[in-house]
This record gives structure tokens, C-alpha cells and sequence, in this order.
């Protein structure tokens, strides 16, 4: 039974592909093996749901940075625009709110003239100053990165789904295949025990 989940398929990451069962006695030899092979197929079951579960965290994590890193893009576009622009006809001010929390915003006025640094929150309360046309590098490389990274986990997502679904069928296909023969073997016992009296 091992070898048939060894043998398996995978994805491009390397998950492996769910064995669908046709003949439930291919995987089980005699009846005291239902047990063991019962507990493979949950135990592997639980690791695609736990998988997915993480896959999801993770699709969620990206579908919030991303339109996060869009807008920052977009401001460091801005910002170096209107530095280009300010060199041209002697300066410009640009006047802009910024959000300091949740429903708390600021007015300022940038010099874009003098503002050729930006300030990138990179994560675990760390913010590093990079001059504008590094950020923007930086952030374009982030965004390309996150949405293929975000294109990967819904794939993974997917086709763990699917996966999932397989191996909620072979666990019940086993089970009604053990029932099954409960029942074949208690029907033997009780015409064993009529044919005795």
C-alpha cells in the first residue's frame, strides 16, 4: 500500500496526487489490513486539508499585500514624476494625505525637488530609505513576485481541492467495503451456527 502512494503523481511543487481506489481489494489483502490502510488514507487525508488550510493563509496574506504594494508603486511613480517635472520648471510642491492608521489621516506637502528618498516598510517593524528609483526596482520586483507567488497558491489550492475530494471518496468507499464484508462474515457465523443446530 505504500508503494502506491510513493508512486504517485505530483504537481509542479512537488504535492502528490491522490490514488483513486477502483478495487478496494487492491489496497487491502485480508480483512486484519483494513485498519492500517483505513489510518494511511485519513492520515493523508488531514495532511492535503492542512496543506490547503496553508495555501489559503497564503492567498489571503498576498491578496492584501498586493494592492498594498500597487499603491506605494504608484506613489513612488508619482513622486518621480513630479521630481523630473520640478527639475524642468524650478520646483514643485506636492500636497497629499497620508493615512497614519486605520481612520486617521495627515496633510502634507512634499518639496519633490528635495524628496529623492522614500521610506519602505519591509516587515518586522523594519523600514529601510532608498532613493526613488530603487524603491520603485524594489517594488516592481515584489509585485511580479507576489503575483506569481499568489498565481502558484491558488493553483496548489486547486488542485489540493481535488485532491481532497479523491481521497474523501476512497475513505468512504473503504468504509462501505469493510461494512460490506462485516456483514458477509457475520451472515457466514450465523448460517455456520444454523447449520450446527
Amino acid at each position: 500500500m505504500d508503494t502506491i502512494f510513493n508512486s504517485t503523481k505530483t504537481n509542479p511543487r512537488g504535492i502528490p496526487e491522490a490514488p483513486f481506489v477502483e478495487k478496494v481489494e487492491d489496497f487491502i489483502k485480508d480483512v486484519s489490513d483494513f485498519e492500517l490502510v483505513f489510518n494511511k488514507f485519513q492520515e493523508r487525508l488531514s495532511k492535503y486539508k492542512y496543506m490547503q488550510e496553508s495555501k489559503l493563509s497564503t492567498i489571503k496574506m498576498l491578496s492584501t499585500r498586493i494592492p498594498d504594494i500597487e499603491s506605494t508603486l504608484k506613489i513612488c511613480k508619482t513622486l518621480k514624476a513630479k521630481s523630473e517635472s520640478a527639475e524642468d520648471d524650478g520646483g514643485a510642491e506636492i500636497e497629499t494625505h497620508y493615512q497614519l492608521n486605520d481612520t486617521l489621516y495627515a496633510k502634507a506637502v512634499i518639496n519633490t525637488k528635495e524628496a529623492t528618498n522614500v521610506g519602505l516598510w519591509l516587515g518586522a517593524e523594519v523600514m529601510l530609505e532608498y532613493p526613488v528609483e530603487e524603491a520603485i526596482d524594489l517594488l516592481e520586483k515584489k509585485l511580479k513576485d507576489s503575483k506569481e507567488s499568489l498565481e502558484v497558491s491558488r493553483e496548489d489550492s486547486d488542485f489540493l481541492r481535488e485532491n481532497i475530494t479523491t481521497m474523501e471518496v476512497n475513505c468512504a468507499r473503504l468504509y462501505n467495503w469493510d461494512v460490506q464484508k462485516r456483514q458477509e462474515m457475520k451472515n457466514i457465523s450465523e448460517d455456520t451456527n444454523n447449520l450446527k443446530i
